[in-house]
C-alpha cells in the first residue's frame, strides 16, 4: 500500500526568525483530502560531552514554554546550512567552555513527526579540554557535570523530560556498556 500524501497547497500563517507555520492541503493515499498543520524550523544539534571520568555535562536552563527550568546536554539551533557535526562542537564551547578531539554521530531525531519537520542531529563527544563558555546574547545557563549513571537515572526517574538529551544519552550508555564508545 502506497502510504505517501501529495500536497496540494501550501499556505504559510507565520513567518518568524526561529519557525514558520502553515497549513497545507494534501491528497491522502485512497483519493480524499486532508489538512496537515506543519511546523518549519531549520533544525538543531546536541552533543553528549562524556569526560574521562565518565561524566556527562548538563545545562540547566529555564525553558519558557513550560516553565521551568529543566537539565539538557548542550545544544542549540543550527545556524542557515551549517554542517551539523561544527554547529554541536559550535553550542558544546559556547555552553560548556569545552573542546573534544573526538566527535561520533548518534543519528537524526524527529521530536515531532506528527505537525514539525525538524531535525535534531545528535553527536557524543569525548577527550575533552575545559575552557571558557561564551554563552550568546540572552543565554542564560549553567552547566554542570555529572556521573553517566547518574543521568541515566535522572532519566528514568523522569527528572529529565527531554527528548533529546533522553535519546542522544541513553544510546552513549548503551554504546559504553557494547564497548563501542
Amino acid at each position: 500500500m502506497n502510504l505517501e500524501e501529495k500536497t496540494l497547497r501550501e499556505e504559510y500563517k507565520f513567518k518568524g526568525r526561529i519557525l514558520n507555520t502553515r497549513v497545507d492541503d494534501v491528497l491522502l493515499p485512497d483519493g480524499s483530502e486532508s489538512k496537515r498543520e506543519v511546523v518549519e524550523h531549520n533544525g538543531g544539534v546536541t552533543v553528549v560531552a562524556l569526560t574521562d571520568n565518565d561524566e556527562v555535562y548538563l545545562v540547566k536552563q529555564f525553558r519558557y514554554p513550560y516553565k521551568q527550568v529543566i537539565y539538557e546536554i548542550p545544544a542549540g539551533k543550527r545556524d542557515g546550512n551549517e554542517d551539523p557535526m561544527q554547529g554541536a562542537l559550535r553550542e558544546l564551547k559556547e555552553e560548556t567552555g569545552t573542546t573534544a578531539d573526538t566527535v561520533i554521530p548518534l543519528g537524526e531525531l524527529y521530536p515531532s513527526p506528527g505537525y514539525c519537520g525538524e531535525i535534531i542531529y545528535m553527536f557524543a563527544a569525548k577527550g575533552l579540554h575545559e575552557g571558557y563558555n561564551k554563552l550568546d546574547n540572552g543565554e542564560f545557563l549553567e552547566a554542570e557535570k555529572f556521573p553517566l549513571e547518574t543521568v541515566v537515572d535522572m532519566i528514568l526517574s523522569g527528572e529529565i523530560k527531554d527528548a533529546k538529551t533522553q535519546t542522544a544519552v541513553l544510546k552513549v550508555a548503551e554504546m559504553k556498556r557494547r564497548g563501542e564508545f
